[in-house]
């Protein structure tokens, strides 16, 4: 009877904290006249009242080192010129030269009808970088006909190299085995780049969290609900520290080569291990392209990591959608407090301005595009 009696304390006490815990970490909708919602319809109008400069414009004219223009070989480019000339955008940079197309008659094609629809619109507002096309690695004499098209990219016109997240991730040789993104196969190519005076743009994964479980903790749950196809598999085969080590390994492989490292390396949300990298490998350079959000909550940090490293930060933005580039020029150009980023499921916190000197902010616009880039027309640029 008196165990009996034990056991049923102890079953109901285990109950009672049960329900506690449930209490606590259950994530309940929230009531509303018309019922409840979830937090990812949840959008508060903030009630704090703060000066507010909406930049439609840049200060000064920037050039936009990653963008990604997929009609770039038969649109109408005084079109999106005139789209540039209202953010104040002195020249774009398509990444995309040849296209996404793994047959390479078919991408020179794109390549040469991109590059004469340039040259008869306005050479001196657009630039293209060329791609490596990676089928077919591993066959004899690969490696020697990347180097030679690359070569006769750049002689056409292409300003530097833009190497995809594909590369480590899911690049396959002949053999089926994944193409390592330090694979001594590719060394020739950097070191091309490097011989030619162009520099490299390579992205390399993802954000950390992409990897990560998918529960309450992880700060990208609700982009990864709205956009599951960015999850990584937890079978994956290789890691984001993998990936990254590899990366660094080019870096450091190749010295003599200008590299610039898409989204800050995935490293904007630790600046103080992004410092010691911008230290070890002095030939790398950065770009701010989507990460624009983690710079936003950290303003004081990163207005220091930016006055250190002025020198080897360019502007990109990655998705040509004209209306979010304010979010950027919020951010680097005022100090206002506490406002919504443009994509609710990329960044559910709010941003603060980091309002960056007038000399940091001219090489960041475009000083050190011009610098690194070869054959950019300077004349729409102040001194």
């Amino acid at each position: 009877m008196i165990a009996s009696f034990r056991n049923f304390r102890l079953f109901t006490t285990l109950s009672a904290f049960s329900l506690v815990l449930t209490t606590v970490y259950a994530q309940p909708k929230v009531a509303t006249a018309n019922g409840p919602i979830d937090f990812e319809e949840y959008e508060p109008v903030s009630t704090l009242k703060t000066p507010e400069h909406i930049l439609t414009r840049s200060k000064y004219p920037f050039i936009d080192v990653h963008n990604h223009q997929y009609q770039m070989d038969g649109a109408d480019l005084q079109k999106l010129i005139q789209e540039m000339d209202k953010l104040n955008m002195g020249i774009m940079v398509n990444l995309s030269g040849r296209g996404f197309t793994s047959n390479v008659a078919e991408s020179t094609n794109f390549l040469d009808k991109a590059l004469t629809n340039i040259q008869k619109t306005n050479p001196k507002r657009l630039a293209i970088f060329t791609n490596i096309n990676f089928a077919n690695l591993g066959e004899p004499g690969w490696t020697e006909q990347a180097v030679k098209l690359l070569e006769e990219d750049v002689r056409k016109g292409a300003k530097g190299l833009k190497i995809y997240k594909s590369l480590g991730f899911n690049v396959k040789d002949t053999q089926g085995k994944r193409v390592q993104v330090d694979d001594p196969r590719l060394d020739p190519i950097w070191a091309k780049c490097g011989q030619l005076g162009i520099p490299v743009l390579i992205h390399t994964a993802d954000p950390k969290p992409f990897w990560d479980p998918m529960d309450r903790f992880n700060e990208r749950w609700l982009e990864l609900k709205t956009h599951p196809g960015r999850k990584r598999s937890d079978d994956n085969p290789v890691s984001w520290e993998q990936l990254l080590v590899e990366q660094h390994n080019v870096f450091r492989k190749h010295p003599k080569t200008t590299f610039i490292n898409a989204h800050m390396g995935w490293y904007p949300n630790d600046l103080v291990k992004l410092d010691s990298l911008m230290t070890v490998f002095p030939n790398m350079n950065v770009e701010i392209g989507a990460v624009i959000a983690e710079l936003g909550r950290q303003p004081r940090a990163a207005r220091k990591f930016f006055e250190k490293h002025q020198d080897r930060i360019l502007f990109g933005k990655d998705s040509w959608v004209p209306s979010e580039y304010a979010t950027y020029f919020r951010v680097l150009e005022t100090d206002d407090e506490y406002f919504p980023y443009h994509k609710k499921y990329h960044a559910f916190w709010r941003m603060y301005g980091m309002a960056l000197p007038d000399e940091v902010l001219k090489k960041v616009y475009y000083k050190n595009a011009l610098r690194i880039i070869p054959g950019l027309d300077k004349s729409r640029f102040p001194n």
